[in-house]
């Protein structure tokens, strides 16, 4: 069972570096910068992943169309004194280094409602990641944590949809053949 949570390296590898733009800075400023992509890009649907980029952004006073969370920062759980606003609540298992079904179809049904609505995940958020950008419209923005840097912004173009749907494929691959 030590193996169970282990990928193939070069999944691994793929998975460690940041998979978009890299936004460097204390949380606030990280915030500004993302809120100026936002404008000038006239971005309609933005999705974040991970409580600490959703707090933040939020914080800051940018709505999240989806917000993935887990309520655990670092992995360490939050002490849930922070409120996420969201038209919607679904919850979801979706244990540490996995992508169930449950979560892609949440995730998936998330995008298509068009209301605010929040993905509580028990278990891990981490690797939903690709499943935001391989459902979220074309031209939408996922911003996701990077520990000790700042954060990511994806894109979500036709590109980023075909890495994603390899990404999550490979998961779901290893997923099965344990």
């Amino acid at each position: 069972m030590a193996n169970e949570h282990k990928f193939p390296p070069e999944l691994e590898e793929r998975l460690k570096k940041p998979w978009g733009l890299l936004i460097r800075g204390p949380q606030g400023e990280t915030a500004q910068k993302i809120r100026r992509i936002l404008e000038e890009e006239e971005t309609s649907y933005l999705v974040t992943v991970g409580d600490a980029v959703s707090k933040n952004l939020v914080e800051n006073g940018i709505l999240p169309n989806l917000m993935i969370i887990d309520n655990r920062i670092m992995r360490a759980p939050t002490s849930g004194s922070y409120s996420l606003p969201a038209d919607e609540e679904v919850h979801v298992k979706n244990p540490p280094s996995t992508i169930t079904e449950e979560a892609i179809e949440a995730i998936q049904n998330s995008v298509k409602k068009g209301c605010r609505i929040k993905v509580i995940v028990d278990g891990e958020e981490d690797l939903l990641t690709p499943v935001a950008a391989l459902y979220a419209p074309l031209g939408s923005i996922v911003v996701y944590g990077q520990p000790g840097e700042g954060a990511v912004l994806v894109r979500v173009t036709e590109d980023v949809k075909a890495e994603a749907a390899d990404i999550v494929k490979a998961i779901i691959k290893l997923r099965k053949t344990k």
